[in-house]
């Protein structure tokens, strides 16, 4: 059986050029993150939208703090995402219109409000583009140029979509605890807790799933059973004839998606589907064992957005856009070649990416 803890050294990257080394987050401020919303909010309506800027804080410690000092309840605070707290984030939240006369009263070290409005809805997980990054990589070995070079490759080939280690918590071993609620071994109730661990299972098998793609040379191709995604529009589609979908697949139109398993979702047939029974074996586990979950599709490769390199006296920064659910983690590492940001404890659970 194949380890269900994370190491980024097990999984390989699309890139073969020498990385530079460094590191990051040093300071908070070498980590910047942007979320860039769905939609802006009209200016009108029964929720009050705060655009938030916060050092120190995860999201999740934020929305108790709000709902805590405000008098609301945690299930009327929406999030489009998840920050993580060693890092310099920016995003929008949604409370309840009431909550407003109260907004004077709310105090939080390391957390601005840069904007207060109005909108129709309640924000809910999901309701954004994607998130614009800002690094700064320290210590380099490596040139500046360097990292350009691998960087523009990744424009041009995309990026293997990993999740990376922020999903799998202290030392990479929230997978272990998550296949104990899979067996009905595990002593947790709380069923966010229980939802989360068990994603991390379903995050490590994707990883492996990708992995093998990549070793087998299957990256920008499609198999004859994968559900592919058309990069446009988002639309998924079953690939019959794969010579003929993958000369889109190289043109960058459409991609491979590997299965996030649940009740509500098919696992892939005939070729995709004996390499995905491949990633499941290596955990000994099978489909019906996430019949708890909903269960997902997620695209195997993304492609980085208004990306570029500047010189840095000690290394370089990075700027780079991604979408929605992708982690930034995932481009360091094809950049710096090194096991880059490893979470330190439990607070690291939550993806900045998400």
């Amino acid at each position: 059986m194949s380890r269900l803890s994370f190491s980024w050294a097990e999984l390989p990257t699309l890139t073969l050029s020498p990385g530079t080394g460094g590191r990051v987050r040093e300071l908070a401020q070498d980590f910047q993150v942007d979320e860039l919303p769905l939609y802006r909010p009209s200016g009108e309506g029964e929720h009050l939208y705060l655009h938030l800027e916060k050092t120190g804080h995860t999201t999740a410690h934020l929305m108790r703090e709000l709902s805590s000092q405000l008098g609301l309840r945690p299930k009327d605070i929406g999030a489009a995402g998840l920050k993580d707290r060693h890092a310099v984030t920016t995003q929008w939240l949604s409370l309840p219109a009431k909550a407003e006369r109260r907004l004077e009263q709310f105090s939080l070290e390391g957390v601005r409000v840069l904007d207060v409005s109005r909108h129709t809805n309640r924000l809910g997980m999901g309701h954004l583009q994607g998130n614009r990054f800002t690094v700064r990589v320290r210590g380099a070995p490596g040139t500046a140029q360097q990292a350009a070079g691998t960087l523009d490759t990744l424009v041009q080939r995309g990026l293997p979509n990993y999740f990376g280690p922020q999903r799998f918590g202290l030392h990479g071993l929230n997978a272990e605890e998550g296949l104990r609620v899979l067996r009905g071994e595990s002593r947790l109730r709380d069923p966010a807790v229980r939802r989360f661990l068990v994603s991390s299972v379903q995050s490590l098998i994707f990883n492996r799933f990708l992995a093998l793609r990549l070793e087998r040379e299957l990256f920008a191709g499609l198999l004859s059973g994968d559900m592919a995604k058309k990069h446009d529009t988002g639309g998924v589609f079953e690939v019959q004839d794969a010579s003929a979908e993958s000369e889109r697949a190289a043109r960058g139109e459409i991609s491979a998606t590997g299965t996030l398993f649940g009740r509500k979702v098919k696992p892939l047939t005939q070729d995709a589907g004996t390499l995905e029974q491949e990633a499941l074996a290596a955990f000994g586990l099978t489909p019906e064992a996430f019949s708890s979950r909903k269960g997902d599709r997620r695209i195997i490769r993304v492609y980085p957005q208004d990306a570029r390199v500047t010189e840095q006296e000690d290394g370089y920064t990075v700027q780079f856009t991604l979408p929605r659910g992708s982690f930034a983690t995932s481009l360091l590492r094809e950049l710096m070649k090194v096991e880059v940001d490893a979470p330190e404890g439990p607070d690291d659970a939550a993806p900045e990416e998400e």
